[in-house]
C-alpha cells in the first residue's frame, strides 16, 4: 500500500517512505504548504482581517461561514481539516492533521487547544513509524482552554470539554466532560439554561 492508503486504513506509516519517493515528496510540500501559511496568518496585522480570512481559505480543506480565528496557529497540513459555520477559534490552536480532523458547526475552542490525529506505537522498535486516527468534533462543542484531543477520538454533538483535559476517548452528546482522562461529569439539563454559572441566573435579555 501507498503511505496514503496506508494512512486510510489505520495502518503504520512514515511519510518518509523510500518506496514512495514520489508521495513523500508531495506529502512534503503539502507540510511546508501548511507551515508557510500558518507564518503569514500568524504574521498578519489584527486589523488585516480579510488577508486572514483570504489566507484561512487557503489553508483550510474546507471552511464554512463566520468562522473566526485568533492568530497564532499550528498546524501540520492545514488541508486536512474541515470547518463548519460559527466557529470561533482562540489563541494558540495546534493542530496536528496528518489524516482527517472535522469540525461541525458551532463550535468554540478556548486558547492553547490541541488536536493530533497522529500516533506512535509505544515499543521502541516501532517508534519510528506511526499511525493517524480521524478525529470528528460534532455540532456546537465548546472545547475549553488547554484541552488536548487525542486520535480517533469524537466528541458528541452539544458536549462541553472542560479546561486541561484530555480526551482519549469518545464523548456522547450533550455532556460536561472533564480531567485527565477525560470522563463525563454530568448531562447537560434545562438548568443549565436558567443558571450560566453556578448560582448566577440568566435573565430575560432574548439571545
Amino acid at each position: 500500500m501507498t503511505i496514503k492508503e496506508r494512512m486510510a486504513c489505520c495502518q503504520l506509516f512514515t511519510d518518509e517512505d523510500a518506496n514512495y519517493p514520489e508521495e513523500a515528496a508531495e506529502l512534503a510540500r503539502a507540510r511546508q504548504r501548511g507551515k508557510v501559511l500558518c507564518y503569514e496568518i500568524n504574521r498578519l496585522h489584527p486589523d488585516d482581517i480579510e488577508g486572514r480570512m483570504a489566507l484561512m481559505k487557503k489553508l483550510f480543506g474546507s471552511m464554512g461561514e463566520n468562522v473566526w480565528l485568533e492568530p497564532p496557529i499550528h498546524m501540520a497540513y492545514g488541508c486536512n481539516i474541515t470547518l463548519g459555520n460559527n466557529i470561533y477559534i482562540n489563541f494558540n490552536l495546534t493542530v496536528v492533521d496528518d489524516y482527517k480532523v472535522t469540525i461541525g458547526n458551532n463550535v468554540m475552542f478556548g486558547p492553547n487547544v490541541t488536536i493530533a490525529v497522529t500516533n506512535h506505537p509505544v515499543h521502541p522498535d516501532l517508534r519510528g513509524s506511526m499511525f493517524a486516527l480521524p478525529v470528528v468534533i460534532k455540532d456546537d462543542v465548546w472545547v475549553g482552554s488547554g484541552a488536548i484531543i487525542a486520535p480517533g477520538v469524537t466528541i458528541g454533538k452539544g458536549s462541553v470539554i472542560g479546561a486541561g483535559s484530555v480526551v482519549t476517548k469518545d464523548i456522547p452528546d450533550n455532556v460536561i466532560a472533564i480531567g485527565n482522562p477525560c470522563k463525563v461529569l454530568r448531562e447537560i439539563t434545562e438548568h443549565d439554561r436558567e443558571y450560566y454559572y453556578k448560582d448566577m441566573r440568566v435573565d430575560q435579555v432574548e439571545w
